[in-house]
């Protein structure tokens, strides 16, 4: 069957110009772009006022931490012109091994959105981390030879990079024998030590906070991604580098994002307005959504509307608002006047997926369980940093005497994070300011990447209320005071994915945030967002982990009190 999309006009990416062709799709693939007619189509379809651009690609993305199943984002993302994402799924690998990546795969597969998946070089991130699984390079070697693998995924371990660790070069060195790219993650890192990582074949970061960091990053031959989620917000910081002649080594990303703001304000089409309504080029904008974002991954079919691409075409009724009315995906009509088309989605009840849904080894927990034994007053304290992952190192005079320590006047909170994949016992315990809890405790088993349970609280009964609600549920989010669950997401795949579809998890996300905004944490603040990367041992400062506080630069347990 061919389609003709006639009387529109033609986004090319690879020149920048509007230009009023038509498009011939069949097999798939666009068969032509110019003067075709009515006689070489099977159905045509008027696209008369409209804008045909490619398909949009998140380069950068871990779809469990959309908490929705592949199927359930790919619902979401297609309405909003997203044909094609490059998922890291680290995080469930983190939590089953090479099964969780197999299940990703599988899940995947047939889809009307395109998933590519690269393969995690950091399981777990840092050898500090407790996780449920450690890959080591040869059980990276089978993923490496699927097509649908681009890529080793961002190397987080940039202080094993520098050292030349054996298992990470052994990693970094199948990567490139396997004729794979291989993204980066080294928030921070500059001169020397840049070119260091750089060198060892890494093309690529999602980790700068800054145009200058993002610059250097540039001129010395990465791509870099310009990141816009729910915890991470960089767009701002980075416009200027959606001008010439920076623009075209860029993409747009996405990394994490939670499904009420999907649904809510959009996926890569969301960032395009943002940068539009900032003065940016929507034309300069979709290049780099695109075409960019392909050239970067290799992916030598998708990423433009012209001869032997991908058939992956949105119509927009209007360009700068970037209003995604139409979406073909390899030529099949899958979004019509806004509306995602019905697909079957897998089925992930299988019996080899038993680990993936039963993913919890812990006891439950004691109010006791979450005590800090003082050994002296002046502590050091986790400082949350309003719209970035980055923490700092703070010292503050704690009174033990008084709540173990915790002081709601001064938003400084007990943090605890406890092993749940292999029954260890382990737990870190510390303190954290920047959350704003004045009442109760919220907990999740989101905490990148190991994913062992965290738990955040102004005191010890409501801690332990919400970890152990979280461990009844096999997974999930939690808040809770004065002895009762005020609020619950509940994520039994893997710990980290709901079984639900994507408006019942955006409305439990919803009333999650709602909930906690009564415990005293204010608008500007994503609780669940920035407690999941406060266990994260690759970005600086400190972190907590079940082993307990982390220099992130030395990579060094740090005492909890400091004299």
């Amino acid at each position: 069957m061919k389609t003709l999309l006639k009387n529109g006009t033609v986004l090319n990416v690879f020149t920048g110009e509007l230009l009023r062709e038509n498009v011939l799709m069949g097999d798939g693939i666009i068969l032509g772009v110019g003067d075709y007619t009515d006689s070489d189509a099977d159905t045509v379809r008027d696209v008369s006022g409209c804008i045909l651009c490619p398909g949009l690609i998140d380069g950068h993305i871990h779809i469990e931490s959309t908490m929705l199943t592949p199927a359930e984002l790919a619902r979401a993302a297609l309405p909003h012109g997203t044909t094609a994402i490059v998922a890291d799924p680290h995080e469930i690998a983190n939590v089953c091994g090479t099964t969780g990546i197999d299940f990703m795969l599988e899940m995947s597969g047939n889809l009307p959105l395109r998933v590519y998946l690269t393969a995690p070089s950091c399981v777990p991130a840092m050898p500090l981390d407790e996780s449920g699984a450690e890959l080591r390079a040869a059980d990276l070697a089978p993923y490496l030879r699927n097509p649908r693998v681009p890529g080793l995924a961002e190397m987080m371990n940039y202080p094993g990079v520098l050292a030349g660790a054996d298992f990470v070069m052994e990693k970094l060195h199948a990567a490139k024998e396997a004729g794979k790219v291989i993204d980066g993650h080294a928030p921070l890192l500059t001169g020397r030590d840049l070119d260091r990582y750089i060198a060892a074949g890494i093309r690529s970061d999602h980790e700068c906070s800054s145009a200058a960091e993002g610059l250097e990053r540039i001129r010395k031959g990465q791509w870099l991604m310009i990141r816009q989620g729910t915890a991470a917000r960089n767009l701002e910081a980075l416009l200027p580098l959606f001008e010439e002649p920076y623009c075209r080594r860029c993409l747009l990303v996405t990394d994490d994002k939670h499904p009420a703001e999907l649904l809510r304000d959009g996926h890569i089409d969301h960032m395009i307005r943002l940068a539009v309504k900032a003065g940016k080029s929507a034309v300069t904008c979709i290049r780099m959504a695109t075409l960019q974002a392909a050239q970067c991954f290799g992916l030598r079919d998708i990423g433009a509307v012209a001869p032997g691409y991908s058939a992956d075409v949105l119509v927009l009724s209007n360009l700068e608002r970037m209003a995604v009315r139409d979406v073909y995906s390899a030529g099949r009509l899958a979004v019509e006047n806004g509306t995602c088309l019905p697909f079957a989605a897998p089925d992930y009840h299988a019996p080899e997926w038993k680990p993936v849904l039963h993913s919890f080894c812990l006891d439950e927990m004691k109010p006791e369980d979450f005590a800090i034994e003082p050994q002296g007053h002046r502590c050091r304290v986790i400082g949350v940093i309003p719209g970035q992952l980055l923490t700092e190192e703070r010292m503050e005079m704690l009174d033990f005497t008084k709540n173990n320590g915790i002081d709601t006047d001064r938003d400084i909170l007990e943090l605890a994070v406890i092993e749940r994949h292999r029954g260890t016992g382990h737990r870190g315990l510390g303190f954290i300011s920047g959350i704003g809890l004045k009442r109760g405790a919220i907990a999740a088993s989101v905490s990148h990447d190991a994913h062992n349970l965290i738990v955040i609280g102004t005191n010890h009964a409501d801690m332990a209320l919400a970890a152990n609600r979280i461990r009844t549920l096999g997974g999930g989010c939690a808040a809770a005071v004065d002895g009762r669950i005020l609020s619950e997401l509940p994520l039994p795949i893997a710990g980290l994915m709901s079984d639900q579809d994507a408006e019942t998890v955006a409305e439990q996300n919803r009333a999650l945030n709602e909930a906690v905004r009564t415990l005293g944490v204010p608008e500007n603040i994503s609780p669940f967002m920035n407690m999941a990367f406060v266990s994260l041992t690759v970005i600086p400062a400190i972190k907590m982990t079940t082993f307990g506080l982390v220099d992130v630069q030395t990579q060094t347990i740090l005492p909890l009190f400091c004299g």
